[in-house]
């Protein structure tokens, strides 16, 4: 089978000073990746590479560069999904991780659980081999200082950068036809200590099935969580007929898939009145895309091989 991987790095207002360098962050994850799957490599590792490629990039809200809570701390979740099996591996509420994304592939492997949190999956981090860091060590100084700026005035979208969707993601085929998807996130900007989005949970910000496709959500978690977003697009990816009376403010492309996701998004804002976005591959690797805020950083793999990525 053809492999095939598509990434983003989140739904929100980007500005335009930024979106050279999400454009940059997004081609990075896609060569991880890519330079996996085209040398036969498998998805689980490609999602993997992507995601550490995407966490370790302070423009996104994943791993370093994180958003703060409101008590100036990073908190990460991630997830990774088996679309044969329909186990998961997912963490949250972590505060020593650089790359949340590798404790969940620890988990998805050789852990009895699906999810683990806090001081329980640092603890899992630790006796499975991964190194901790200091939670100081998360910290972008963009971030330390939109927080600063919250904290002598009032919390506001103004300070910071993807205020609540920056979330990253990321689903890939292999050549053996199996299929991954994966999230991370740092979550919303001065949230409350111990807040768990929607990015973890599968179904929700995450959701691979081999028979149907993959998919990794981005935008207001507790309106993703309503609607059951991926798998809400999953399940549309199962119907012969989508998108005949979607809005035009969804931006989406022109595949099968893509109009599955904009589906999908358009029941997030139906229902939830939220904005947000997703990716998605079907089992035979097309992809697609949708969102409905201002823009949206994604790329994915051409059939050509060639690597594509957007802003828009």
């Amino acid at each position: 089978m053809k492999p095939s991987l598509i990434v983003h790095g989140g739904a929100w207002d980007i500005p335009d000073e930024a979106v050279e360098a999400c454009n940059n962050g997004c081609r990075n994850a896609l060569e991880a990746g890519w330079a996996i799957l085209s040398s036969g490599g498998s998805a689980l590792e490609a999602v993997e590479a992507s995601i550490i490629t995407l966490e370790d990039d302070p423009v996104f809200d994943a791993g370093y560069g994180s958003h703060l809570n409101r008590d100036g701390q990073v908190e990460c979740d991630a997830i990774v999904m088996d679309g044969a099996s329909l186990r998961a591996g997912a963490a949250a509420g972590l505060h020593r991780l650089k790359n949340p994304i590798r404790l969940a592939r620890k988990i998805l492997e050789e852990c009895p659980h699906m999810m683990l949190i806090a001081d329980g999956g640092e603890r899992f981090a630790k006796d499975s081999g991964l190194a901790l860091c200091k939670p100081e060590e998360l910290v972008s100084e963009a971030e330390r200082q939109a927080y600063l700026r919250c904290s002598k005035d009032e919390h506001a979208a103004a300070h910071h950068r993807g205020h609540e969707q920056g979330t990253v993601g990321a689903v890939a085929v292999d050549q053996q036809g199996r299929l991954f998807a994966a999230t991370s996130t740092g979550g919303t900007c001065c949230k409350l200590p111990g807040r768990v989005g929607d990015s973890p949970l599968i179904g929700c910000g995450c959701y691979a099935d081999s028979e149907v496709g993959g998919v990794s959500c981005t935008g207001y978690g507790e309106a993703i969580m309503k609607v059951v977003l991926a798998k809400s697009a999953v399940d549309f990816l199962c119907r012969p007929a989508v998108c005949v009376d979607t809005p035009p403010n969804i931006s989406c492309g022109t595949s099968s898939a893509s109009l599955a996701a904009r589906e999908a998004v358009h029941l997030l804002a139906k229902r939830t009145h939220a904005t947000g976005g997703l990716i998605l591959l079907d089992y035979h690797g097309n992809p697609g895309f949708a969102f409905n805020t201002p823009r949206m950083a994604y790329g994915y793999v051409a059939p050509d091989g060639s690597l594509l990525t957007s802003v828009q």
